[in-house]
């Protein structure tokens, strides 16, 4: 298997066989992002994303799902990915999903036809980094799209029969933004609706454009307890129907896991646990010293 550099995949595609049909993000400018920094983006040659589905079927006796990585595999043509689908069915008949990372801008350039017949041919779901649902945050952390491109798309990838995943980073909008973060990225999920929704905590990774922010006083990482506070406004603006929603992430302060809308109550009840938690110890502290 021919891999190039760090190879990033969800954490449900954790048992997948993993093929590089791109190196690096399509995008790949967005300040609080250290991943395929090492890259410079380009697609493969499909002789060699053939060959390397070739050797894994050598090693693998049975493989349930494959992601296609890097980044942005959907901005491939798609006469392209039908060729690697085609390929797959045929040397991989067990396989019961194929996914891969999107960006609103790689669905957007495709039709509805095409990707109802990426889905026909095995592409069971896209992964889609929406991050925030605010456009003045978006522009701010040069996401490149705007949240009515992202609503635009997922209505693509619904029609075309694909899940859709969806994530989304706590603490983006530092503590200038939260509130804003927290409100307008529960209504952008909202109108997405998507099959699966989670929701990671910002890290700064050390050489991150968004760290130079920080180092200036422009961007205020925001505290655990604060952060709480957001995700909890966050919950409470969002409204889908049968979304399974994680924020178990190693970067999360509170694990938190359910079925929207069921289980919103049970999430906020959570979070006011975890808050009132925190309140308490804040107000023990300061009575002992």
């Amino acid at each position: 298997m021919n891999y190039q550099g760090i190879v990033y995949r969800p954490p449900s595609e954790a048992g997948s066989l993993i093929v590089q049909v791109t190196i690096g993000c399509s995008q790949n400018g967005c300040t609080f992002c250290s991943m395929y920094k090492d890259k410079n983006f380009h697609i493969r040659n499909i002789d060699e994303i053939l060959t390397d589905f070739k050797e894994a079927r050598g090693l693998y006796k049975k493989i349930d799902k494959i992601f296609l990585a890097d980044g942005d595999a959907l901005i491939c043509k798609t006469d392209m990915l039908i060729k690697i689908l085609d390929f797959i069915k045929e040397y991989f008949p067990e396989c019961k999903q194929i996914s891969c990372y999107a960006s609103a801008k790689s669905i957007l350039l495709k039709s509805e036809e095409e990707l109802k017949t990426l889905n026909d041919k095995g592409l069971k779901m896209v992964y889609l980094g929406i991050e925030s649902g605010s456009d003045k945050i978006l522009k701010r952390v040069k996401k490149g799209v705007t949240t009515k491109e992202m609503i635009e798309a997922s209505n693509k990838i619904h029609n075309a029969g694909i899940m859709l995943s969806v994530t989304a980073i706590s603490g983006l909008g530092g503590y200038a933004l939260w509130e804003e973060h927290a409100v307008e990225t529960g209504k952008t999920l909202s109108k997405m609706n998507p099959e699966y929704i989670g929701l990671l905590t910002l890290m700064i990774e050390p050489g991150v454009p968004l760290e130079n922010e920080i180092k200036k006083g422009t961007f205020k990482v925001m505290d655990p307890y604060d952060i709480l506070k957001e995700t909890k406004l966050l919950i409470e603006n969002l409204n889908c129907d049968n979304a399974v929603f994680r924020a178990n992430h190693a970067s999360n302060y509170v694990n938190l896991k359910g079925t929207l809308n069921k289980d919103k109550k049970e999430l906020i009840n959570k979070l006011n646990a975890a808050l009132e938690g925190k309140k308490y110890i804040k107000e023990e502290y300061m009575r002992r010293l």
